[in-house]
């Protein structure tokens, strides 16, 4: 009698899980991306000089980033510790409290400090990324998977900036609704934060609501369940009761099982795991990107409100000695940025999935290393135009390009810092580390650019901040060219799991959720959740 061999269904995303994620998460780049529009007002409304601008919106950046950066490792272990449910809700609710108080800010340092608040109170970014990575560990739903929640980036780029330019300065921009409130004049950047609270609260809601997650109880009874009856072979895991939502971060102790009569032993991991050559590689791509990206997205609004100087002999010498901007409202340039958004937001779900298909995420991230660095050297030659319809033509087209750019770099970047990992075990401590790392760029690259703006519009230098970025950027496209796309933490699993079928007697078969908790875990403080493999087809 021979036996019916067993069959590998397709692989498929976790949709459902992916979708309610993605609307948690929507609220935070809407709030991130609103304040882009008013910041230039905002800080001249503290009665900071025209010049001295970009530097203190770097600051007020900055110290969000840099805030970010230091918590993230203690939001992970929160993570662990509490569930991801939970972690996700709190991160939520006080960058809600924090960005009302940022609208009601009076002066710089109490923008400073709230922005600086409100930074290290939420470590989202960290916990869903890696949400991500393990829910999607085969390698061709990669790009789809990782192009989500860029993609809700761009949509919050799309309704924030609508947001922040049109219901800034509500009296001033709409006197017959607004003008006899003394609220809205004592507080002019409060309006559009109130507004998008009510995204906040959706996002509250679908977490609560819908973001599964189990405590030691119900994680105790599933762990038995799978122990009593394995799971039937399939080419991916399933979620029961989506374990992805509390699965661990930074995972400190996970004891491995099998159906083996036999419980193995604690796998212990060290840095030496997290800190690969290609781990380094990519860390380093990954924060030189940020810098240089974030950077550019904080200046350009800077630049956009900066006055149009008229060019004379003595301050317009090309190709260096010019200076001036584009002279626009608040209003004009959330215009700006909705445009800018609505085309990224094509580019992320039309253009990324194909085009990384078609043409391999590492080649696709070197190109676009090359391409940022062309970007910025030509934005500050945008002014040179006579006529401002040619000026912010040239403009969106250069912010355009660069958009794309950055669109496909990030995604990409996550993928392969993703595929570089030795282990399951320490994906989420490396996941971890690309947060804090990655915050240090988005801190130093806004802050120091603002200066070097600053520094170039005291001297007649409009080309300084942007050729301060574009150096980055090259220094940035070096270890781009030395990464070597890797098989993933999954695989790993998997070799090892072979070495493991080949020299036992019986064939042990990886369940949906391969890393099973001893009993004794559960009986302690808190439950360690299960890690994360995939299955593996057994030999008939």
């Amino acid at each position: 009698m021979t036996s019916k061999p067993s069959s590998r269904s397709k692989p498929k995303l976790p949709a459902k899980q992916l979708a309610i994620l993605a609307i948690a998460r929507v609220a935070e780049p809407m709030a991130y991306t609103s304040v882009f529009p008013y910041l230039p007002d905002m800080i001249k409304s503290f009665g900071v000089e025209q010049n001295k601008v970009a530097k203190w919106a770097g600051v007020t950046s900055g110290v969000f980033s840099i805030s970010q950066s230091i918590t993230a490792v203690g939001w992970g272990k929160a993570s662990d510790m509490y569930g991801r449910k939970p972690t996700i809700i709190t991160g939520l609710l006080t960058t809600m409290v924090c960005f009302v108080a940022w609208g009601m800010s009076t002066s710089l340092p109490m923008a400073i400090v709230v922005r600086a608040i409100q930074g290290g109170s939420n470590g989202n970014v960290g916990i869903i990324r890696t949400m991500v990575a393990e829910m999607v560990p085969e390698k061709e739903l990669q790009p789809r998977a990782f192009s989500i929640m860029p993609l809700v980036w761009s949509i919050g780029s799309i309704v924030g900036p609508i947001f922040g330019g049109f219901f800034a300065e509500p009296a001033k921009q709409y006197p017959a609704l607004f003008g006899d409130i003394e609220y809205f004049k004592r507080f002019p950047f409060v309006l559009p934060n109130l507004a998008l609270t009510v995204f906040f609260l959706i996002s509250v809601t679908s977490a609560v609501l819908f973001l599964h997650d189990w405590g030691l109880l119900v994680g105790k009874r599933l762990t038995r369940s799978l122990r009593r009856t394995p799971a039937p072979v399939s080419s991916r895991r399933r979620s029961f009761v989506d374990g992805e939502a509390t699965a661990p971060l930074l995972p400190s102790k996970v004891v491995l099982k099998k159906h083996s009569p036999e419980p193995t032993k604690t796998t212990k991991t060290s840095m030496m795991d997290v800190f690969t050559y290609q781990t380094v590689i990519n860390l380093l791509a990954y924060s030189f990107l940020a810098f240089h990206s974030v950077a550019y997205d904080q200046i350009i609004t800077v630049f956009l409100n900066y006055p149009v100087v008229e060019k004379t002999p003595e301050n317009f010498q090309l190709p260096l000695y010019f200076t001036g901007g584009f002279g626009l409202s608040s209003g004009e340039i959330g215009t700006m940025f909705t445009l800018y958004g609505i085309v990224c937001g094509l580019i992320q779900f039309l253009v990324y999935p194909p085009l990384v298909t078609r043409y391999g995420v590492l080649r696709c991230f070197r190109v676009c290393s090359l391409v940022t660095p062309i970007v910025y050297f030509l934005t500050p030659y945008c002014v040179v135009f006579e006529t401002s319809q040619a000026r912010l033509a040239a403009l969106l087209t250069v912010m355009l390009v660069k958009g794309a750019a950055i669109i496909v770099a990030f995604p990409s970047t996550t993928i392969l810092l993703t595929n570089s990992c030795s282990s399951l075990l320490v994906l989420g401590t490396l996941n971890g580390f690309a947060t804090t790392f990655s915050g240090i760029g988005r801190a130093v690259g806004p802050a120091s650019t603002g200066a070097v703006f600053t520094w170039g519009a005291d001297n007649g230098y409009a080309v300084a901040p942007w050729f301060y970025l574009m150096a980055f950027a090259l220094m940035g496209a070096v270890p781009v060219f030395l990464i070597v796309e890797g098989g993933g933490p999954t695989a790993s699993v998997e070799s090892s799991d072979a070495e493991d079928s080949d020299s036992s007697a019986s064939t042990s078969l990886l369940t949906d959720n391969s890393a099973i908790l001893d009993d004794s875990d559960c009986e302690g403080e808190s439950l360690q959740p299960p890690s994360y493999g995939t299955m593996k087809s057994t030999r008939t």
